[in-house]
Parts: C-alpha cells; sequence; structure tokens
C-alpha cells in the first residue's frame, strides 16, 4: 500500500481530474492506490540476449526472447534524442514526470471533437511499460500518474531518458532504439541518416501495426510526423524535411542474413553456453566471443552457396515450386494476389522467390516477395527454357502462377532451384587449432544439421595421402614404383581406378597420388598392412574403429567428418602436431568477468608430436605435386600459388565429394553430398564439385598474404636418385619396386652413382 500525500497527492488528484475526459470516464478521486514498486526502473537491469560474436568483433547471432542492444545515454546519436522528445515528449526537461500543459491541451482537443492526442509523457510511457498492463482504464492512468512522479523523484531525467531509449518496445522483437536500427535498417545508431532517423523515432506509437516490415505506408506517414514535429520545435529546417521525405529508405527484410553468416557456430556457442549455465543466459547479457574471423567466414559461407549452385545448375530443372491461380490479366489484382501468396513463403537473400505473371519461351515476367517486378530473358532462361515450351509437361511446366526461384546475375535475372545438395565447410589454424571458417550446411534454417561436426561420410581418396604416410613408416618412398594394372583380391574384391584407366607400367608412389591411382593405393596398403594403417591413422585424430579392417580400406570406405579431415591435414601443414580444435575463445557475463576462456595452444615439443616431421614434411611435399601436376592442378593454376597442398576425393557413385588441403598459415577441408547419401551425378567429383569451392574461399582467405618460400627438408631425409627418401634407407632396404610378378623389391649396397648423387644433391 502507498499513500499519496503532501504536495504529490494535491498534483497527483488534480491531474488524475483534469485527465479523466481523456479516458472518458467519470472522475474519481482516492486517497490510497495498491501501486508496485519502482524498483525495476530504479534498478534497471535491462534483459539483454545472449551475443555470439567473431574474434574480431562482429555479432554473428542473438538468442533470447527480445533483441536489446544497450547503448548509454552519452553514445545516443544526438539527433536521436532530439527527434524522439519532439514527437513523444517536448517538456521532457521542464515537467516534473507529467505535463498538465499536455494533458489539459489533449483533454480540451478530446470535450471539442478534435484528434485524439497522447497525453503521457516518456516518464508515463516507461512507468506504462515497466510497470503496468496496456490496460486502457482510469485506474491504470491514475497508477501511471503517480508512479512517473515516484520515478521522477528518485532518478534523474538523464537515467529516465537512457531507460527508456533502450527499453521501449519498437516492433520486430527489438526493444530499444539500437536494435531497431539493426532491425530495421541493419546498421547501427551512428550510421542513421534523418529519414532512417525519425522512422524509428516514430515507431513508440504503434510498434505492432505501424513498423516499417508490418505497414511501411503507416511508418511512412509517421515518420512524417516526426518530421514535421522537428521542423516546428526548430531541430532541422524545411529543405532537411523535404530531402528526408524524398529519401528512399532500405528496410532489411525479416530473416535476412547477417553480414556475416555463421548460424551452425551460433548454434554451438548457444548450446555449450544453456548446457554450462541454463536457460538464464538467454537473458543475462552473456557474450560468446568464437574463433571465426569475419572475412574468411563469410568467404567460406558464399564459397560454399556458389559451388552448390553450380553443381546443383549441371543437374536438370525439377520443376516450379507451386502453383497458384492469379487473377485474369497483368492487373493490380494480379499483382497483389502474386504477394498476398508470397507471404507465407520462405524467401532467400540469393535465391528469390517470385510468382511468374507471364510466361514464354522468350521472356518471363515475374513478380518478388519484396514487391519489385523483374523480366528474366536470354540466358536467363536458356537452362529452363523446355519448360516453358508448349508440349513441356506439366510437373515441369513454367506457366503463369508458377512459383520459381530466381538469381540476380548483374543486373540480369535468372531462373534457379533450390539445390538438394549439401556440403560443408572448415578451415582451422593449423598452429593454434583455432577454427577461423565453418559452414555446416548450404543453409541453417532449412538444414541445422552440421555436417562439419555430425557428418560421418567416407572420405575417398581423400584419405590417401594419410595412409601414404603410414607407408612411408614401412620403407615405402615417394620413388617407389607400384603395378597400376587391374587387381583381385582373395576374396574375389577388384578395384578400379576412376573412368576404368589404368596403365601397364608401374608408377612412383608421388605419380599415383598426384593421379588419385586405387590400383597404387591398393597394393602399397596391403604391403604396408591394414592394422599398421589403422593404427598410424589415429595420429591425426581419426578413429580406427570406423576404418575397415581390410583393403577397402584404401579408396577411403571409412567413416570420418570433415572436421576430423581439417585436423588431419593441419597436422601435415604444421610440421606433425595434432592441434587441438578450438571454436569457443571466451565467455564473458554483462559486467565483463570472464566465466570460460580456452586454454593457450599445447607448447609443441619432439614429445608431444603425432607424426615424425620429415614424414609430414615429404607427404607435404607429395601433396604439393597434386596441386601442381594431378588432380587438383587447376588450385596453383588459378591462384597462382605455389604454397597450395592438398588431395581430392570421390567415393563410389560419387554420393561425395571433397577436398582436403592446406596453406601452411591454414588446414581447409570442402565436402559435398547429399544428407541421405545418393549420387551427385555421373560428372561429378572431387576436383569438379568440392575443389572450385576451397579454390575460391582460399583466394579470398589469402588475398594480401605473401606466398611462402617452400619449406626446408628436416634431418632424416636425402635426396637420392629422383626423389627423396628416409637418410636411413640410403645404404638401401627402402621398397624400390611392388609388383604383381617380382614382389615386393628392396634396394641394395648404393652404387658409384648413388655415393655421387649424395654428394651433389640438391
Amino acid at each position: 500500500m502507498f499513500l499519496v500525500t503532501s504536495r504529490r497527492r494535491a498534483l497527483a488528484a488534480g491531474l488524475f481530474v483534469l485527465g479523466a475526459p481523456l479516458l472518458g470516464a467519470p472522475t474519481a478521486q482516492a486517497s490510497t492506490f495498491e501501486l508496485p514498486p519502482i524498483d525495476r526502473i530504479v534498478q534497471y537491469q535491462p534483459k539483454l540476449p545472449l551475443q555470439v560474436f567473431t574474434a574480431d568483433g562482429v555479432e554473428i547471432a542473438q538468442f533470447g526472447s527480445e533483441r536489446r542492444e544497450y547503448v548509454p545515454l552519452e553514445r545516443m546519436p544526438r539527433l536521436l534524442q532530439q527527434a524522439v522528445l519532439a514527437v513523444e515528449d517536448t517538456r521532457f526537461h521542464e515537467h516534473g514526470g507529467v505535463d498538465p500543459k499536455g494533458m489539459a491541451r489533449a483533454a480540451l482537443s478530446m470535450m471539442t471533437g478534435g484528434r485524439r492526442q497522447g497525453a503521457s509523457t516518456i516518464t508515463q510511457q516507461l512507468v506504462r511499460t515497466m510497470l503496468l498492463t496496456h490496460e486502457f482504464s482510469v485506474e491504470r492512468k491514475a497508477k501511471e500518474i503517480v508512479l512517473a512522479l515516484r520515478v521522477e523523484d528518485a532518478l534523474p531525467k538523464d537515467r529516465i531518458l537512457e531507460i527508456y531509449l533502450n527499453e521501449i518496445y519498437l516492433g520486430q522483437r527489438a526493444y530499444g532504439f539500437a536494435a531497431a536500427s539493426r532491425t530495421y535498417f541493419g546498421k547501427p545508431l551512428d550510421e542513421l541518416s534523418l529519414a532512417e532517423t525519425a522512422m524509428l523515432a516514430g515507431l513508440p506509437q504503434n510498434p505492432h501495426y505501424a513498423n516499417p516490415v508490418s505497414n511501411l505506408e503507416r511508418a511512412t506517414r509517421r515518420q512524417h510526423i516526426v518530421l514535421e514535429r522537428m521542423r516546428a520545435t526548430g531541430l532541422i529546417d524545411e529543405a532537411q524535411v523535404k530531402k528526408a521525405k524524398a529519401e528512399k529508405l532500405r528496410i532489411r527484410p525479416p530473416g535476412q542474413q547477417r553480414p556475416v553468416q555463421a548460424a551452425h557456430v551460433a548454434e554451438m556457442a548457444r548450446r555449450a553456453v544453456v548446457e554450462r549455465f541454463g536457460t538464464e543466459a538467454y537473458s543475462s547479457g552473456i557474450r560468446v566471443i568464437t574463433s571465426l574471423q569475419s572475412a574468411p567466414q563469410q568467404a567460406a559461407h558464399e564459397a560454399l552457396q556458389r559451388g552448390v549452385l553450380a553443381q546443383d545448375r549441371r543437374g536438370p530443372w525439377r520443376g516450379p515450386e507451386a502453383r497458384i491461380s492469379l487473377p485474369a490479366g497483368d492487373t493490380q489484382a494480379a499483382q497483389e494476389a502474386a504477394l498476398d501468396a508470397l507471404k507465407g513463403q520462405r524467401d532467400d537473400d540469393v535465391l528469390r522467390l517470385a510468382v511468374v505473371l507471364e510466361a514464354s519461351p522468350q521472356a518471363v515476367k515475374a513478380q518478388l516477395a519484396g514487391g519489385e517486378r523483374i523480366t528474366l530473358q536470354g540466358e536467363g532462361l536458356r537452362w529452363a527454357r523446355a519448360a516453358l515450351q508448349p508440349k513441356a509437361s506439366a510437373g515441369l511446366k513454367i506457366e503463369r502462377g508458377s512459383v520459381i526461384r530466381v538469381v540476380q546475375q548483374g543486373k540480369s535475372w535468372a531462373i534457379t532451384q533450390w539445390p538438394e545438395a549439401e556440403a560443408a565447410l572448415v578451415a582451422l589454424d593449423p598452429a593454434s587449432g583455432r577454427v577461423h571458417a565453418l559452414v555446416g550446411s548450404y543453409d541453417f534454417s532449412r538444414q541445422p544439421f552440421n555436417h562439419v561436426t555430425q557428418a560421418w561420410r567416407q572420405p575417398g581418396s581423400a584419405i590417401k595421402p594419410l595412409l601414404y604416410s603410414a607407408a612411408l613408416e614401412s620403407r615405402i618412398m615417394p620413388g617407389t614404383l607400384v603395378d597400376d594394372r587391374p587387381f583381385t583380391a582373395a576374396n574375389g574384391w577388384s578395384p578400379g581406378n576412376s573412368g576404368g584407366a589404368f596403365q601397364d607400367e608401374p608408377m612412383s608412389l608421388r605419380e599415383a597420388l598426384a593421379r588419385s591411382s586405387n590400383l597404387v593405393s591398393v597394393r602399397v596398403l596391403q604391403e604396408s598392412g591394414t592394422g599398421q594403417a589403422r593404427q598410424w591413422l589415429t595420429r591425426f585424430g581419426l578413429d580406427a574403429p570406423r576404418q575397415p579392417d581390410n583393403l577397402t580400406l584404401a579408396l577411403g570406405t571409412g567413416q570420418v567428418t570433415p572436421l576430423q579431415m581439417a585436423r588431419a591435414y593441419a597436422t601435415l601443414a604444421n610440421g606433425g602436431w595434432l592441434p587441438e580444435v578450438v571454436v569457443i575463445e571466451k565467455i564473458i557475463d554483462a559486467q565483463g568477468k570472464v566465466l570460460f576462456e580456452a586454454p593457450s595452444p599445447t607448447e609443441r615439443t619432439e614429445d608431444n608430436r603425432a607424426i615424425p616431421a620429415r614424414n609430414a614434411w615429404l607427404t607435404g611435399n607429395l601433396l604439393g605435386e597434386v596441386t601442381r601436376s594431378g588432380t587438383a592442378a587447376s588450385v596453383q593454376q588459378r591462384l597462382r600459388r605455389t604454397d597450395l597442398y592438398g588431395k581430392t576425393g570421390t567415393t563410389d557413385k560419387a554420393f561425395d565429394a571433397w577436398f582436403a588441403g592446406y596453406h601452411p598459415s591454414l588446414a581447409a577441408v570442402v565436402w559435398v553430398g547429399h544428407g541421405s547419401p545418393r549420387s551427385l551425378g555421373p560428372q561429378e567429383s572431387g576436383s569438379r564439385t568440392a575443389l572450385p569451392i576451397w579454390s575460391e574461399f582460399m583466394e579470398r582467405a589469402l588475398k594480401g598474404v605473401p606466398v611462402a618460400a617452400p619449406p626446408s627438408p628436416p634431418p632424416g631425409l636425402d635426396h637420392t636418385g629422383n626423389d627423396w627418401i628416409y637418410s636411413e634407407w640410403r645404404e638401401g632396404g627402402w621398397v624400390t619396386e611392388i609388383s604383381d610378378e617380382k614382389g615386393v623389391q628392396l634396394a641394395g649396397p648404393p652404387t658409384l652413382l648413388d655415393a655421387l648423387r649424395a654428394i651433389f644433391k640438391p
């Protein structure tokens, strides 16, 4: 029970009497009110969402029922403060929480039949928002008046305004002007124009139904009122008003992607925080700093999407997504019907949803979900031209009322479709294990499954370098010659090379990896032993139980995740140490206290090596041949770099396409396939499907990075003949040949020529 006494009681009663006509209710007086405490305002603690950031400070996600970004008053743009006060409470700095003049003016307007005017001050609005209901009644208004007076007694004006600007609801789950600025315009407050500022300042009156997303026309009318009030109060002049009214605003569509898309990492962060701190984390202002770097992350996202779309476009047109009935003729009614039909559909920033208004083999006119009308012709129709023919099958035909996807290509548009394949890309720092980019699927909203960490797929030939690394420890060297002829195992299994080709003469291990010979890999594994190879793979972080204990291992028929493969290739990149993967660097509470911090990378010593330095160097040297002259030669050619190493991978019937590789500073893996394994298509492969994605990503990620000099060979290696061998085999004993006819041939004692080559080795 709160007793209103003395001058405050008299003022409250007087204002209540004055405000009664506004409420359409008889005057009532009371000496006591049941009032809630004002602690929520006086001791204001905003509900701040869980935020996730890249390592370089770019926000990638917010989780919580309320979008809010708390900004102190001194950092609020002065123009925004002035605009809000001009339209909501011109006398804010003069009244004591309730404005008698404003109430009198509103009451007079009501009693004389004029337009209904708002009489609530900013302090009253704050009280109503935080302490009371929005019920329209005499009792609620009376409480609002008294509580506003109490708040003004307890807090200075600037603090009240600061709380208001951060707390008031402004539509689309946005609380406070900073959140609204990002919600509607995708930018921070200090980048707003006068027109955008006025649009936001007009939102408090009717945030649900007069915001620019739900009703741009109403929001614009309110914006004009704000501009006129600012002119009337001398804040701006007529020229500024005209310019602001003429400015075409770019409203950010709901659900539009952020500048950096990293939804899978955001979800990983969300789960980690909620598991550790519970659901209170959604409103307590916890911030998560990830290891992602914004530029590589966005490059990964865009490269993956382009690559998947290119793969899909090599397949057939599958038909419209839906069909709707449109009124006859090119009328306003037809356009409105098209827009209504698209409202409930899921649009996309790249693959835009459209309703066909007219269709012929020469041109297609369509209505976009955003209201824009476009025309597609020429190259934009070529891929789906058969569907525009009069005799096209019903399921494929593009006609009036068809709901299709279109993509903008420069200034023109083209027909496209939502891809069926999925993909994943992960890139990490080989030295620290910090993940710099991670994309778990083509589109998180449709497929939240994280293929980087959760998809167990066959690696195909991408595993061969790791098996060759094992073979090096079995005296099989890069110069070892191996038969590339047809092979049949004891159980009748008979593998073949891609395309069925083979050569009669044996080829070196180096050439075999560059060409990705399956027949050579099987023979090498047979010689080195599957048991030894499976155990060696664990040094790279792979799970031995998930790798077959038979010769099919040579073709990559085990199971790995893209993250495991990235870690394995990072081990080669850093000289032989298996890095510990880090995605979450730090978790911080709203006060800046560090709740969690990832440990620094373990100091690398000879005792904690995964593989010997010479093994890592020599395996990397073989991978350099793959990108120089082998199945991935396009990498060095396209990027004009000699410091890239990697291997393609294609599984049986092209169920999976891979490219795994690295630069000394960045290891990256790309996988493309279907969620439920099936063929990507008869012409798809690691080099055609995954490699272009990897190349585009690395080109952008390494922009400005100088080409690294070739690493020097570590101790324990000698160059004899045409290739490298382990130093202990200089006197003989390494496997020179693996042949079906001759068996395994070992090198004998060195000849005089060998000795001379050793003396004058490069």
